[in-house]
């Protein structure tokens, strides 16, 4: 199926520019109706009740919550400036949503009605634009694919040559297949499996999980190379994010939260190395 409808998350970033023109070149690639979301996530005036009169002095919580929203307000006009300016530049059929609410929650709901969803990486260094969950809270509850783009570095071509991680796991193979328009425009595909296990093949004695794929993304018209390595002393999300780097991949492609998010959280793995430390944009599905 093509992308034929992209939204991307817009915000007072310094980055937000960045994953715009990554979106918008997308949406010019593939024909599709881009949607700019800006949502505007600030506290009810309620959350300032209870504390003590000398903390707020004479100004009252409506007061303090009008001023946040007046210029979250100017925020968003100047976003909207330069994006209706990116469609016109591009010719692009697009639309502008301002919306109230929750971040992750909004852009999941607006979300399950575009084939992509645009969002940045937020920054260790503790910004509040993008909030720290809204990549996977918008990847957890809207059923749709995810592009991240980091919060640092430039990505001039996006979709040229990409790294498909793959551990024939049912993540896994909703991204690949949700990536599908993107990797049939691509130079160079290359598929990737870690410390593969020979049971997971399925076609014939010998043969291994990625080079299953590999045959499954021909009979689409994909050339795609398979890769298989064996690394014991690093783990697997910096093996893929090395190999990207190696060779020039400008996109990786995987599933994420194969098990549970909170045993991730506790106990580490691909998912959350990968959302911490991205140096490309990342494709991914749950």
């Amino acid at each position: 199926m093509p992308l034929k409808d992209i939204l991307v998350h817009l915000d007072a970033s310094p980055r937000c520019g960045v994953r715009l023109e990554i979106a918008t070149r997308l949406a010019a690639r593939h024909g599709a109706h881009l949607t700019g979301l800006y949502v505007v996530d600030l506290p009810s005036p309620d959350l300032f009740y209870g504390f003590p009169s000398a903390f707020l002095d004479l100004q009252r919580a409506e007061d303090i919550v009008g001023r946040m929203r007046a210029t979250a307000a100017e925020e968003a006009r100047r976003m909207e400036a330069i994006f209706a300016a990116l469609l016109q530049r591009e010719g692009l059929s697009g639309e502008w949503r301002l919306m109230d609410g929750f971040g992750g929650e909004t852009v999941a709901r607006h979300g399950r009605y575009a084939d992509l969803i645009v969002v940045g990486q937020p920054s260790p260094r503790g910004e509040t634009d993008p909030p720290a969950d809204l990549p996977v809270a918008t990847l957890m509850a809207s059923g749709r694919p995810l592009l991240i783009v980091p919060f640092v570095g430039s990505f001039p071509v996006t979709g040229q040559s990409v790294l498909v991680g793959w551990n024939a796991s049912a993540e896994a193979a909703r991204a690949v297949a949700a990536a599908l328009p993107l990797l049939a425009g691509a130079r160079k595909v290359t598929v990737l499996s870690i410390n593969p296990r020979r049971d997971l093949g399925v076609s014939g004695e010998g043969n291994l999980p990625a080079a299953d794929l590999a045959t499954h993304l021909a009979r689409h018209g994909i050339a795609a190379e398979a890769v298989h390595t064996v690394a014991d002393d690093i783990s697997e999300g910096d093996v893929l994010l090395s190999y990207a780097a190696d060779i020039g991949a400008d996109l990786l492609v995987c599933g994420m939260y194969g098990r549970s998010r909170a045993r991730e959280m506790l106990f580490g793995g691909v998912s959350r190395s990968l959302l911490a430390e991205m140096t490309l944009p990342v494709f991914m599905s749950h």
